[in-house]
């Protein structure tokens, strides 16, 4: 070993580079940063060759003032910070004071600056194994502009480790892409080799933010995106911004944008919460879209955990984990077909979009499959009492619908008495048409009335903006599914004791988490006993889940608990069953319906929960109107 000694302040400016500058988008995220915590309005980037030739950010904000030049570009200085109380309240978006000194010691940076009302500007840079600033006068308006230029000039060995100029400019673009997301209040330019990518204006009103949102994650987004504005007064936390209908999914979460007080963060309490809010209505593989700001005090959140501030964390994270589900699931749950219709709808010819309201659920009654037979029932809601037992029973045998179906229809809807008498199924070719009520548009309800079933699975139907399209097992299946849902917490979970009680050996962390959470396996059913350190025993579980590997499941469950403080699983577990029996309830395909059993389940399907999804994440019904069906056949072209 050789002795100690004082690295030199290059040396240790390069090596905290490594933590802050891994390619020109780090640069990129950490300047734009201090432009938009100067107060600045208006940013203009300039990029050469990726931005490992040049970048170039120019602001109007506050301006640095001469004496304060050469400290910017010294290590651990700041102007946003002073005492220990305030790095527990951050509210900026830098404070670490890292940055420039990091980004000059493997870049050749040029400061240059005039403060707000000065009468001069000047430039300062960094020269020689020391990093001495040398000073000088300069011309620029008022504001900031920061030059990089040859970026790793001095460190080849990690210059090599960056990737082709049209991967490293899609990173800047899309550091770029989420500083516009987070400030609507602040107009972007960004220019890559002399060619403007994005000229993003400020954003006031509610158009200009959905069109910046189109602008940066495409029209398609906003055109299937459900508002969120949600503030807890309790705790101080708000939710607002735009989350993805459910059937707009992606195959990657590749457009998913989480805001916490402006900045932009990746945190696994935020990402389970939005998949538990999702989990009853994506399609399996499926990642949703969103574009959230959490609003909170700042000392309720620690940004100061990770040295690019992509991570945060939450001092009551059981807390924030809670709203952001609670809110994003009543979002969902509460999305109505008229919403989505009147979204979707755009004026054609003398049409105008509905403004009727969805009848009363008593002018029409609710469909239930029993024994093969469709039929009526006069209360729309089930009531509770056996639906736990059911879904017992059901587990234990085969998930038959024919051998099970009286299982399944006495906990959708018990004492329902079947009428008339088996309906035959359609043929390939055949279609059942009826002429739809005389009304007007503005007393058609969202989903319109029912003019034809065709080949025994759709179900066509005439609305005020044209043609809906209704897949009529999954919508059965999913207003069966939400109805069992209800009756089943209405009850109280019933469990049953094991014969010979299961032992487990866990963690201690585990075994403690298990005492501290006793009451909340007692609710869901399960009774756990400790017996040593590192021993848990589990005498009682639910009567639906004593088919299933229990043992993996608490395991699982303790797992969530420690992580997240909270989990669903187990709840997830008996949604899975209620799911499967809904599935083998809901009314098959090639069953022939008459008008008015479609036109029950329209409005049923107005009345439910999620109705635009069925239990698998399908969609259930889709919307064409005139303008859509006037193209298919050119009309008035």
């Amino acid at each position: 070993m050789k002795r100690i000694h004082l690295l030199s302040p290059r040396l240790a400016n390069q090596i905290a580079a490594g933590e802050v500058v891994e390619r020109p988008a780090s640069v990129v995220k950490e300047l734009l940063e201090n432009s938009i915590d100067s107060g600045a309005d208006k940013v203009d980037l300039e990029i050469e060759q990726g931005g490992v030739k040049l970048i170039r950010i120019r602001d109007n904000g506050g301006g640095i003032a001469k004496d304060d030049l050469p400290l910017a570009l010294s290590r651990h200085a700041t102007s946003k910070i002073y005492e220990l109380e305030d790095l527990e309240a951050v509210s900026t978006l830098g404070f670490r004071g890292e940055a420039l000194a990091s980004i000059s010691s493997v870049s050749r940076l040029t400061l240059t600056s005039r403060q707000a009302g000065g009468d001069a500007a000047w430039q300062v840079q960094t020269e020689g194994r020391e990093m001495d600033s040398v000073l000088a006068p300069a011309a620029h308006p008022e504001g900031t502009t920061v030059e990089m230029r040859d970026l790793f000039f001095n460190t080849p060995a990690r210059r090599k480790f960056l990737k082709t100029e049209k991967t490293e400019f899609k990173h800047l673009e899309e550091v770029v892409k989420r500083q516009a997301l987070a400030r609507f209040d602040v107009g972007f330019q960004l220019r890559h080799n002399g060619k403007v990518i994005h000229q993003l204006r400020q954003a006031a009103s509610e158009i200009e933010r959905e069109r910046r949102i189109a602008s940066v994650c495409g029209s398609a987004f906003v055109d299937n995106a459900m508002k969120v504005d949600m503030e807890a007064a309790a705790s101080g936390l708000r939710l607002w911004g735009w989350i993805g209908m459910p059937t707009f999914s992606r195959s990657q979460a590749d457009l998913q944008y989480f805001f916490v007080n402006g900045r932009i963060i990746r945190d696994k309490v935020v990402s389970h919460a939005v998949r538990q809010a999702y989990q009853d209505v994506l399609y399996h593989g499926r990642h949703p879209a969103y574009v959230l700001y959490l609003e909170l005090d700042p000392a309720l959140v620690d940004v100061n955990v990770h040295p690019t501030k992509h991570e945060v964390r939450f001092r009551e994270s059981r807390l924030v984990h809670d709203f952001l589900f609670r809110t994003i699931h009543r979002v969902i749950a509460d999305a109505r077909p008229d919403e989505q219709v009147a979204a979707q709808s755009t004026p054609a010819g003398n049409l105008s979009s509905p403004a009727g309201q969805v009848p009363d659920s008593s002018q029409s009654a609710p469909m239930t499959f029993e024994q093969g037979r469709i039929s009526f029932n006069s209360s729309p809601r089930p009531t509770a009492g056996g639906v736990a037992d059911q879904i017992g029973r059901y587990a234990s045998l085969h998930p038959d619908a024919g051998q099970h179906a009286e299982v399944i229809a006495s906990a959708v809807s018990p004492n329902v008495e079947a009428s008339g008498p088996v309906a035959q199924p359609l043929s390939n070719t055949a279609v059942s048409a009826q002429v739809m009520p005389e009304t007007n548009d503005e007393q058609c309800p969202p989903l319109g009335y029912a003019v034809a079933q065709m080949h025994g699975i759709y179900i066509l139907a005439q609305n005020a903006q044209g043609m809906v399209i209704v897949d009529m097992h999954a919508a059965h299946e999913r207003i069966v599914y939400e109805r069992m849902k209800k009756a089943y917490e209405t009850e109280v979970v019933r469990s049953q004791p094991l014969l010979v009680p299961l032992s487990m050996a866990v963690s201690q962390r585990e075994a403690d988490c298990a005492d501290e959470q006793q009451e909340v396996f007692k609710r869901l059913g399960f009774e756990l006993a400790r017996m040593g350190e590192e021993t848990l025993v589990i005498r009682q579980v639910p009567v639906s889940l004593a088919k299933g590997n229990v043992e993996q499941l608490v395991r699982d469950v303790l797992a969530d608990m420690l992580v997240y403080g909270v989990s669903n699983r187990i709840e997830n577990h008996i949604n899975e069953l209620l799911a499967t029996m809904a599935c083998h309830g809901a009314v098959r395909a090639n069953r022939q319906l008459t008008v008015p059993e479609m036109n029950a389940l329209l409005r049923d399907m107005e009345m439910t929960e999620r109705s635009g999804q069925c239990n698998h994440g399908r969609p259930t019904w889709t919307q064409l109107n005139m303008a859509d069906l006037d193209k298919l056949f050119m009309r008035g072209q």
